[in-house]
């Protein structure tokens, strides 16, 4: 059973969410998108149709991606437990209702143009998400920062 956060956990997800054309039909996504839970980075790279490359990074390497959704461990673990429970995220799971209720937000950018690209390609990255609930997740205990 992989950890989350892990290439890994990203891996499985990324065979479930592909294994159907639910990604395709929302069109293309071209994005570099990252993950921050405490001192762990991954990367993930999102070309056309598929997730083309997964990596384990330091936080640092962050600042040259498009974005990253960064938020604790716990809101990490509460929306992945409820996409479990429900198949997929409900309305107060979402990540764009993360994005909304975190104070800090959830989607960060040093560059406002790039962070867009998490609300353009929103509803992909969701499906993306959704497909975990079909993937047996353990639970990292990452260091805080």
């Amino acid at each position: 059973m992989p950890k989350f956060p892990s290439a890994e956990w990203f891996q499985e997800v990324r065979d479930v969410a592909t294994q159907n054309d639910g990604l395709r039909k929302l069109g293309t996504c071209d994005a570099v998108m990252g993950v921050k839970v405490g001192d762990q980075a991954i990367e993930l790279t999102f070309e056309a149709f598929d997730l083309v490359n997964i990596r384990e990074i330091q936080p640092a390497e962050l600042a040259n991606i498009d974005f990253y959704l960064d938020a604790p461990i716990e809101t990490w673990r509460e929306m992945l437990d409820n996409i479990k429970e429900h198949g997929k995220a409900d309305l107060k799971h979402t990540l764009n209702t993360i994005d909304f209720l975190e104070p800090e937000g959830f989607a960060k950018s040093n560059d406002q143009s790039r962070k867009d690209l998490f609300y353009r390609y929103l509803q992909t990255f969701q499906r993306f998400f959704d497909a975990s609930a079909q993937v047996e997740t353990d639970f990292a205990t990452p260091q805080p920062v």
